[in-house]
């Protein structure tokens, strides 16, 4: 009951579901009715001067039900396919839109393994068992209970007979079952890394070849794979035994019918017919029962699938409150005694500064100095754990969330593009945007060039990730993506690291001209002069707290932590632009 609970409760419409159940249901003891039948036909028929007219309204009834059951199957088995691809594809948009609204936090390695894992594996079993297997085992259950109600009719002694069995076969069962699921919990385990592993096997494929290990994989992955093995092996030693239990109690419940059958008879409390009924009945019974143990595995499958699924899908989102703003003001930023900590390592301590619009910050430290942090309790990625965030003067926990994102560009420092072409990667900022909409975005981004020395332009595929696309150009893409959305916050992560002189000079172009907008407000980490040129204000930041900010002319002649660093940075800019061979500046 708790699986079949917990699978409604999966599925934010579960009405194709309840169809589909309804449906095995009806069958299910209209299948142990007809069964029942036999006692009064063969009643009539068995008799030494057979009594065809008292049978025939049973044969009557009978010929109806069987009708009707087969309608019901041409009904049912449609219903159960599509029951299965639509079970299937609620599910997935129901978790990837949960997905989307998690904190950024939650996406650890071992957690996108167990999402890819979820998305892929665990909602093609869920839907598939559900129907494939979850209707067998709602059919067996309500077969043999209504054949327990229908024998306990005719004869209460084989009636108790039967619940005593039923109850045994359900101990046994429920035992073999717990055991199942702490075998399954560890293989979950082993699954998870063995799939981590895999990822990083990918992923890695440079450095293991480099390393010589290239087809044999890390040690790590090497030993992720024999605990997997060993998990496995203990699980079904540790399976075998209940199993086998399960099985020994229905073929013990076989001998026990047919000796209290055999009793009955020659006692005469019943007559051959009636006996031979129960016989027939008891097969019915058991039958089903003794199959439930071959459904239990791909039960207690689906239901642990279950069980991973609701883990993600229970996952506390960002606190949401019902009234929200849905606009903010205008396009200013403020931090007010702002304190940020990722579990026990602080991140951010009472940082507060203001941003307002048409106006560039620049954000500047050491790594480790809360400068990413900052943009991401601006997009809201998580919540402050002191102090307020604000946008048009706003607390970002009181604005809707996708309103806020959809005044909001960001430009990640490792930017990601779909394996599309470059004019689909641009539209998802703005699917609907014109032609001439998309021109004027790449030639404010400095993309425009590029696209035209690309043998298919606008249409060539940027590869998995954007692998066909050196770096600088993946930056020019994601800041034509900005221009394109018309966002008026635009948060920009190190967009110009380690590139070389030529798409440096293209994307601060393209930075500056993003910051031309009075009504735009421009945030970014900076870690290139020429970006720091143009930026109007400089912030500084030290182990999560402001130590300097002002102009950066100013903030150079004071000699302080960001002198310091923008020395450092000329110098490795001096020694980037002599080994590419152009002249110092």
């Amino acid at each position: 009951m708790t699986l079949i609970f917990n699978l409604f409760k999966l599925w934010p419409n579960p009405s194709l579901l309840i169809r589909l159940g309804f449906l095995q249901a009806v069958m299910a003891v209209l299948q142990g009715l007809l069964l029942g039948l036999l006692v009064p036909i063969l009643d009539a028929l068995l008799k030494s001067q057979p009594d065809f007219a008292m049978a025939m309204p049973w044969l009557y009834a009978g010929a109806a039900g069987l009708v009707l059951y087969g309608l019901l199957s041409l009904i049912a088995t449609p219903v159960g396919f599509a029951a299965s691809g639509e079970l299937a594809a609620q599910l997935r948009l129901h978790l990837m839109r949960h997905v989307g609204i998690l904190p950024l936090g939650w996406f650890t390695t071992e957690r996108k393994a167990r999402l890819a894992r979820a998305v892929t594996e665990d909602v093609s079993h869920i839907a598939h068992l559900a129907v494939v297997t979850g209707g067998p085992a709602l059919t067996s259950m309500l077969v043999s209970a209504t054949i327990l109600i229908v024998t306990l009719a005719v004869d209460w002694r084989m009636g108790l007979l039967f619940a005593g069995i039923g109850l045994v076969a359900f101990l046994a069962l429920r035992r073999s079952s717990r055991i199942a699921d702490e075998a399954v919990i560890l293989l979950e385990k082993a699954n998870t890394e063995v799939a981590g592993r895999a990822i990083e096997f990918g992923q890695a494929q440079p450095v293991l070849r480099a390393a010589g290990l290239g087809e044999t994989g890390s040690s790590l992955m090497r030993a992720s794979l024999e605990a997997h093995r060993r998990v496995y092996r203990e699980g079904m030693n540790r399976s075998m035994e209940p199993d086998l239990t399960f099985t020994g109690v229905i073929v013990a419940g076989v001998a026990a019918v047919v000796v209290l059958g055999a009793y009955l008879l020659v006692e005469g409390s019943t007559t051959v017919a009636t006996t031979v009924a129960l016989l027939v009945l008891a097969v019915r019974f058991l039958e089903p029962l003794g199959g439930l143990i071959d459904l239990n595995g791909a039960l207690r499958e689906m239901d642990n699938s279950i069980k991973r699924l609701m883990a993600i899908l229970e996952t506390p989102t960002l606190p949401q409150k019902p009234n929200t703003v849905l606009k903010p003001g205008d396009a200013s930023i403020e931090f007010s005694d702002v304190s940020f900590a990722y579990g026990d390592r602080r991140a951010l301590a009472d940082v507060s500064f203001r941003c307002a619009p048409g106006e560039t910050t620049a954000l500047v430290g050491p790594s480790g100095s809360g400068k990413t942090t900052v943009i991401r309790l601006i997009a809201r990625f998580f919540d402050v754990d002191r102090g307020a965030v604000r946008v048009g003067g706003i607390d970002v926990r009181d604005l809707d969330q996708e309103a806020l994102m959809d005044d909001i560009a960001i430009i990640f420092q490792d930017v990601y593009l779909f394996n599309d072409t470059i004019e689909n990667n641009l539209r998802l900022a703005r699917p609907d945007a014109t032609a001439q909409d998309l021109a004027e975005a790449a030639r404010a981004a400095c993309l425009d060039e590029i696209i035209e020395r690309l043998p298919d332009g606008w249409n060539t595929q940027v590869g998995e990730g954007g692998a066909q696309l050196s770096g600088g150009e993946r930056q020019r893409v994601s800041i034509a993506r900005a221009f394109l959305k018309q966002a008026r916050i635009v948060l920009i992560d190190e967009a110009s690291s380690a590139l070389d002189p030529e798409n440096e000079q293209a994307i601060s172009q393209a930075i500056a001209n993003l910051a031309r907008d009075a009504e735009r407000t421009v945030i970014v980490i900076a870690h290139r002069p020429t970006t720091l040129a143009a930026a109007d204000r400089v912030i500084a930041l030290d182990a999560g707290q402001v130590v300097e900010t002002g102009p950066t002319a100013e903030l150079r002649r004071a000699g302080g932590v960001f002198a310091r660093l923008y020395d450092q940075y000329e110098q490795a800019r001096q020694w980037r632009i002599g080994e590419a061979g152009f002249p110092p500046a």
